[in-house]
């Protein structure tokens, strides 16, 4: 597979220009040290924490991050707007139709297995992981990494593990995570880790199990606020805010689900002559040989909320097309509605909560981005951007030459202070 850096777009190049000056009235940047021999990325990942629930009064500790730095009106993530996809692009600069992890759920007829988030011997095959994450871009050009549950950091990627990491354990409690990247970042410097990464996952859980709107996930948001918050306070107190530039991410947003939004495949196709790999909110499906014109004549007008597209003819905006991994039959539910069959139905119930994996443009999938530290600018608010582009910056901060990716430094180059 060859990647290659994208032509820059006038589009993007007329935002940045806008951006630029809006810049003009940002707060006069404070005094930092020149020096960027010391300097650290720590990577925070709230997972499903979507880009509008910063608004919510929960989520203090976020705001007040946000106004000592930068923040995006949103982070838009790659298609599909799903965990395991996402978390890899924040680290390569790449689509998933480039790194490959093109679902949380897919199959690969080489290898000749199903790649699952839950089988964790499948997973960690490092056939499945293209590109080059963040951590051996790092390692590669002489500095250390370290990661706690990134997706991919515990899997041997190009042969190479970060210094520190741990397989993932989501019964490790939060504070301990805290703890241990804060102890990393305490190391001297040229010993420890340049760059960390670490993840939490309340707000996810909480979005899937009651739905967006929900107290509970209210409550969950509370928590991974206070999380970041101790990651603050944990920088103030061992004197390392000169040196570390913390950026807050998430990688997709979340919708509300309804009983009555529901579409069955089985309403439309036999089933007996379809591999469904996965079903909601994109479905990618594998027709039998024979079966697969037919199929597709079936679920074009079949649901008014429901689109399908053959491999390769999938929307070039989604950039779903090229990998071997991605289904011969992709369906895309809209906004809220779930794509199911009976037999799940009756054995599940009817939907409920929350999702994600719709279309990456809609603003309920929209990430959330914060960043603060030596580097960035102070109160600014920018306009949403692509997720490819978050490798690029966060190598530029690094001080590392970034493998090739989708991603453009000009598309976040505008967030940083004069001369960084």
């Amino acid at each position: 597979m060859r990647q290659l850096l994208p032509p820059r777009s006038t589009a993007v190049l007329l935002l940045v220009g806008a951006f630029l000056l809006g810049c003009a009235h940002a707060p006069a940047d404070a005094p930092v040290s020149t020096s960027r021999t010391d300097r650290v990325v720590l990577l925070v990942s709230l997972d499903g924490f979507r880009a509008d629930y910063i608004n919510r009064p929960a989520a203090r500790r976020l705001r007040a991050l946000a106004q000592s730095g930068v923040r995006a009106e949103r982070l838009v993530p790659s298609f599909p707007s799903k965990t395991f996809p996402n978390h890899y692009t924040l680290v390569t600069g790449l689509y998933p139709e480039h790194h490959g992890i093109v679902a949380n759920t897919m199959y690969d007829a080489t290898i000749g297995r199903t790649f699952t988030i839950a089988d964790t011997v499948v997973t960690h095959d490092p056939r499945w992981w293209g590109g080059e994450p963040l951590w051996n871009t790092v390692e590669r050009q002489g500095k250390k990494a370290a990661s706690y549950f990134w997706v991919g950091s515990d899997v041997q990627i190009n042969g190479r593990f970060p210094t520190w990491y741990r397989p993932y354990d989501g019964r490790v409690a939060d504070a301990v995570r805290v703890q241990t990247v804060l102890d990393w970042l305490s190391m001297p410097a040229g010993e420890g880790p340049a760059f960390v990464s670490v993840y939490f996952s309340e707000a996810d859980n909480a979005g899937h199990g009651f739905g967006p709107d929900a107290a509970e996930t209210d409550s969950a948001i509370a928590r991974v606020d206070a999380v970041v918050g101790a990651l603050v306070d944990g920088l103030q107190a061992r004197g390392l805010t000169h040196r570390v530039n913390l950026v807050v991410v998430s990688d997709h947003g979340m919708a509300s689900l309804a009983g009555d939004r529901v579409i069955f495949l089985d309403d439309y196709l036999d089933l007996s002559k379809v591999r469904v790999i996965e079903s909601t909110p994109v479905g990618a499906l594998v027709p039998e040989p024979g079966y697969e014109g037919d199929a597709y004549n079936r679920l074009k007008n079949a649901h008014p909320r429901l689109q399908v597209y053959r491999k390769g003819e999938v929307p070039a905006r989604f950039h779903y097309n090229t990998h071997d991994r991605i289904a011969p039959l992709i369906t895309i539910a809209d906004e809220g509605w779930t794509l199911t069959t009976h037999a799940a139905v009756r054995e599940h119930g009817l939907p409920r909560g929350g999702t994600h994996g719709y279309d990456n443009t809609l603003p309920s999938m929209g990430a959330l981005f914060i960043a603060a530290g030596p580097d960035f600018l102070n109160g600014v608010v920018v306009p949403p951007f692509q997720n490819i582009h978050v490798y690029d910056l966060l190598a530029h901060l690094l001080g590392v030459t970034p493998a090739p990716n989708d991603g453009s430094p000009d598309s976040t180059r505008a967030l940083l202070r004069a001369g960084r």
